[in-house]
């Protein structure tokens, strides 16, 4: 069944979403670096005949759906400031469709004038600037460490699935470093019996490292351990510092 979507007039700076003869164009007008680098600026997807699954047609893609990039920090330090953290300061996270056990989120950066919990961890697609948060104040390597981002820098959060926990598989639209925001990860504390995968592949990650993942592709979580798991999760523009670190020409 196709999804009704209203009709936005092209604006620089703005997306629009359309259906076109049963097919769904996301157009992007992208910032310079965007327009110096742009490979897929558009994706073209197909309803499949007598359902609403959409599978993507022309899409050519610049980077791999998951990739480690040259990066490493020391666990023990972002163990510290982890523990350091108000316990207060976490929020349940609010779409309790998409997971089963506990899924909590604590703000490190969030939208200019979000005051209320849900907007501080979940921020409007079109929310464009972002501050501090009051818990990476007490956190001073996670600053250092944020720091090291040549890019900008929108949603920052620690999230953290609990014990016999897991996040279905979704997607998340706009997640994509070829649509100008990258989603990247930096596990905290982890356990042997937490399972990522993308696109129905394993993605083994080490606490200390930080990984770029295509989220707007499908993926899950499941942690079947003991304990929580706990990651840094950026979600950063594109610049020419961050496609050289996922391996792109910048």
């Amino acid at each position: 069944m196709a999804l009704a979507r209203p009709e936005l007039p092209l604006q620089p700076g703005v997306r629009h979403h359309c259906l076109l003869k049963g097919v769904q164009c996301v157009a992007h007008s992208s910032p310079p670096f965007h327009d110096r680098t742009r490979r897929r600026f558009c994706k073209r997807r197909r309803a499949l005949p007598g359902g609403d699954r959409r599978v993507e047609a022309e899409v050519r893609y610049v980077y791999p759906d998951q990739v480690r990039l040259p990066l490493a920090f020391d666990p023990a330090r972002l163990r510290a400031d982890l523990a350091a953290l108000a316990p207060e300061a976490w929020t349940p996270h609010f779409v309790p469709q998409n997971h089963s056990g506990e899924w909590d989120v604590m703000p490190l950066r969030a939208p200019v004038g979000a005051n209320h919990p849900i907007s501080m961890i979940a921020a409007h697609p079109d929310a464009r600037d972002f501050v501090d948060a009051p818990p990476l104040y007490r956190a001073p390597y996670l600053r250092a460490v944020l720091a090291q981002f040549d890019c900008v820098l929108r949603s920052v959060r620690l999230m953290r699935l609990g014990p016999r926990s897991c996040i279905r598989e979704h997607r998340d639209l706009d997640l994509c470093a070829e649509d100008g925001l990258a989603r990247l990860h930096l596990p905290i504390v982890t356990n042997p019996q937490v399972r990522f995968e993308v696109n129905r592949r394993p993605v083994v990650m080490s606490p200390g490292e930080v990984w770029y993942l295509r989220l707007s592709d499908p993926h899950l979580v499941d942690n079947a351990g003991d304990t929580a798991r706990i990651h840094l999760v950026i979600d950063a523009e594109m610049s020419p510092w961050l496609a050289a670190q996922l391996g792109g020409k910048g």
